[in-house]
């Protein structure tokens, strides 16, 4: 039991989907997951495990911004052996061609925090996705023919920014969408040998104004769900 993850070694799967709001956690292992059982409550942070297609499979809430997921992704790491991690959430747009709805798949994760700053004593890190499982995202959702784009995405520490046109600098160098957490992920994924991937349905564009509701933002993102756990298992 960790401090954050109130279970046993053993009860969380080596392969663990992570969306940030626990509600959509719940969502996803009751809706996809066959037989999940609720493993944490700490602090309302709900996991789940249970299988998918045959293979066990947990899927973690982890919270809003790279600091509450790191602690998430550290312990499921350190303390359950997670082996796949694989984030499913949702993003903003900066790019006119990425449209509401659409899924995007990180290949890279700039960001604008400063945790890698700190963990490199101020020298740049380039954190990217496992090219397997990025490869094999792309692969199947062109053939299910979702509509995707693979590229790089900026995970921000700020939601609510001064200066509202600050998106359109990082938009210049092709990055596709805005989120909060894949540059951590990628990070901790690196540091200890594991796999990870983001992918993420546009949730609101930042060019056109456009927004999902909550409650679609919480449910509404089916086919993202079951492209993750697909390549999860693949």
């Amino acid at each position: 039991m960790s401090i954050h993850i109130g279970t046993k070694p053993g009860e969380i799967a080596e392969i663990v989907l992570l969306p940030g709001d626990p509600l959509r956690a719940e969502f996803a292992a009751k809706e996809f997951l066959s037989d999940p059982v609720c493993y944490n409550r700490v602090r309302g942070m709900l996991g789940f495990t249970g299988t998918w297609k045959g293979v066990r499979v947990s899927i973690q809430g982890t919270g809003m911004g790279i600091p509450s997921l790191s602690i998430y992704v550290s312990e499921l790491l350190r303390d359950y052996d997670a082996r796949t991690l694989i984030r499913i959430g949702s993003c903003g747009s900066i790019q006119q061609s990425v449209a509401l709805r659409d899924i995007v798949i990180a290949m890279t994760a700039s960001t604008d925090s400063g945790h890698n700053r700190l963990r490199f004593v101020g020298m740049d890190y380039a954190p990217a996705a496992d090219y397997g499982l990025l490869s094999t995202a792309c692969g199947l959702a062109a053939e299910r023919g979702h509509r995707f784009h693979a590229g790089g995405i900026l995970s921000s520490d700020t939601f609510y920014q001064d200066d509202p046109d600050s998106w359109k600098h990082w938009a210049g160098f092709g990055v596709l969408a805005v989120e909060m957490e894949a540059n951590g992920l990628y990070t901790l994924a690196a540091r200890a040998g594991a796999k990870a991937l983001a992918i993420c349905t546009v949730s609101d564009s930042l060019v056109t104004g456009e927004a999902l509701s909550s409650e679609d933002r919480e449910t509404g993102l089916r086919e993202m769900i079951e492209l993750a756990l697909d390549v999860a298992i693949a």
